[in-house]
């Protein structure tokens, strides 16, 4: 079919969907919701069959939906009606939740349902839930519905009414308000501290206060306070968390956002308060949750490294302690090393929020990018033992490389890679690229992935040669089969014969073109993006921390508006 996406922004779960439903051989075009004009334009031109609405943040046109099957994926089980389902969800502490597909209707939300799907939940930030479970359950519901698009306009099937909904338990909920957010220190526990700040992450964040001034808090994990300490105290700072006492415990903040600073965007809580946090002592407890973390099989053989960074964004200060982190797990007596990144992201590369916030963001992001190719290079040449990139969640930009740098690339199944770097103003990129892609897919391939501009699924990037392998429907599953496939590596008779041939062969590349030359080419590109006269890569990466409003549908999403687009003469099934 031809399918339409009509979403505010080109989201994880738009890209997903975009991505799978290409798979499946439906035609796809974007268009973001700018307008309602901009809006009927589009479809005006793509003249869809079906209409889908991944994520909206206002109601479709009604001279859009009285006229063409429009689907809208709400984040919620059937009932549930209201812009912040998740939010009321997660603060309430439900102990499952869903999506549903309905068709949009002049009620909010309250459109018959052609589609939904149920998960437990888990204590997790409304990011990680929507870019995985909700996510996963809008593919498997858009998929349901689109396969009976065919039997309700022949009239042998027809979505059910929300009235006739057996059993539906969900209510029409209002916006969460701040006030319905708020934390008192005084009364409030860790459970509670937690579940507020889980349910605002991402957006909009929990209002309060540190240091005596007003921001919004994010990015929370349980922590332990020292005894004695003062509910609502900052306790602790670590890695650019800072550590604050609850009635019963701590949590750490590791994001925050001073609406009325210079800087009114999110940083890590260290930055964004940097004088403040100078004086607070630093606090090495609660290792899980670092944001670095080793451990090994036991055995001995295998070893782990976690590195959890917030939304995979990688600021210099990150990547200096993950090329040490990297270099101390080289030096262990393992066999293999698997690198995990985060949970939600394996990495999107230099920290754009930190560099914008930076009193020099050219050289702010120059550091950024050295410090990232440093990473790479750390890994690149540790040829004592074999290296794993185990991508449990997405990777953008730099980040797809830095898991290309490893000498095998696992990835879990739905996990989306952006393997360009164009998009952010037209970035050359670096993380040498350069050497990693034509080896991994020829050079031909790789310039056609580098111009494409978008998202490519993990069990596509496996058939071009990207990647290794995809596996693991679930996180879990994922660990567990990455963990059996490591010490698989381990016990390989073979493997000291691989660790030879891997040397020889760094040693053959290195004497045809050293790395430093593919650094120094990438670097000449860098440096006239960054201090060049052309400013697009700043003027994209002002846009994108302070989340501009969308003007336009960039052109490779809005096929309908290529030069040359022609709308099909019939296609009289795309009107209900």
């Amino acid at each position: 079919m031809r399918i339409l996406l009509l979403t505010h922004s080109f989201n994880s779960l738009t890209q997903r969907l975009f991505a799978e439903l290409r798979e499946d051989g439906h035609e796809l075009s974007v268009e973001f919701d700018i307008a309602d004009s901009v809006a009927e334009e589009a479809v005006a031109l793509f003249a869809p069959d079906v209409i889908v609405a991944p994520f909206l943040k206002r109601a479709v046109p009604e001279s859009i939906w009285r006229r063409h099957l429009t689907l809208i994926v709400h984040p919620g089980i059937v009932g549930d009606r209201g812009p912040s389902a998740l939010d009321w969800a997660i603060q309430n502490g439900e102990a499952s939740w869903g999506v549903t597909v309905l068709q949009a209707e002049a009620e909010m939300d309250a459109g018959p349902v052609w589609a939904t799907r149920e998960f437990a939940m888990r204590a997790a930030p409304k990011a990680s839930i929507y870019r995985n479970e909700i996510s996963a359950g809008a593919l498997a519901a858009v998929r349901e519905a689109l396969a009976r698009v065919a039997d309700w306009r022949a009239g042998r099937w027809a979505p059910t009414a929300l009235a006739d909904w057996p059993n539906a338990r969900g209510q029409w909920r209002e916006l969460m308000h701040q006030a319905d957010r708020r934390i008192d220190w005084s009364r409030d526990t860790t459970a509670t501290v937690l579940a507020k700040i889980r349910a605002a992450d991402g957006f909009p964040g929990v209002a309060d206060a540190l240091f005596g001034e007003p921001c919004q808090l994010f990015d929370a994990q349980p922590g332990t306070a020292p005894a004695g300490a003062v509910p609502g105290a900052v306790v602790g700072r670590r890695d650019g968390a800072l550590l604050r006492a609850t009635v019963d415990g701590a949590v750490w903040i590791g994001h925050v956002k001073c609406g009325g600073s210079e800087h009114p965007f999110k940083l890590p809580a260290t930055l964004a308060f940097a004088d403040q946090a100078a004086s607070v002592p630093r606090v090495d407890t609660d290792p899980e949750a670092a944001e670095i973390g080793y451990r090994e099989s036991d055995d001995g053989a295998v070893g782990f490294l976690r590195f959890d960074f917030t939304n995979g964004a990688m600021s210099t200060a990150q990547c200096v302690r993950l090329r040490d982190a990297i270099a101390a797990a080289g030096a262990r007596p393992t066999r293999v090393l698997v690198l995990e990144g985060g949970r939600d992201f394996w990495s999107n590369g230099i920290h754009l929020n930190v560099i914008e916030a930076a009193e020099s963001p050219a050289d702010e992001s120059w550091a950024n990018i050295n410090a990232m190719n440093d990473v790479c290079l750390a890994l690149l040449t540790l040829t004592s033992k074999r290296t794993v990139a185990a991508m449990r969640g997405n990777a953008g930009a730099g980040g797809c490389f830095l898991a290309l740098a490893a000498d095998v690339v696992w990835a879990r199944e739905g996990v989306v890679m952006n393997p360009h770097y164009k998009n952010m103003g037209n970035l050359f990129g670096s993380e040498y690229w350069s050497y990693l892609l034509p080896r991994r897919v020829g050079e031909a391939a790789g310039r056609r992935l580098m111009g494409d501009r978008l998202p490519l699924l993990a069990h596509r990037a496996v058939a071009l040669g990207l990647i290794d392998a995809c596996f693991g429907a679930t996180p879990d599953e994922f660990a567990a089969e990455v963990a059996h496939r490591a010490a698989a590596l381990a016990a390989d008779p073979a493997l000291p014969g691989h660790l030879a041939d891997k040397a020889a062969r760094r040693a053959a590349d290195e004497a045809d073109k050293p790395l430093a030359d593919y650094r120094a080419e990438e670097l000449r590109h860098m440096q006239r993006n960054f201090y060049g006269f052309d400013p697009s890569y700043h003027v994209a990466r002002y846009h994108f921390v302070l989340k501009s409003p969308q003007s336009w549908t960039p052109r490779h999403l809005a096929r309908h508006r290529d030069l040359g687009w022609q709308v099909p003469a019939v296609n009289e099934s795309a009107a209900v």
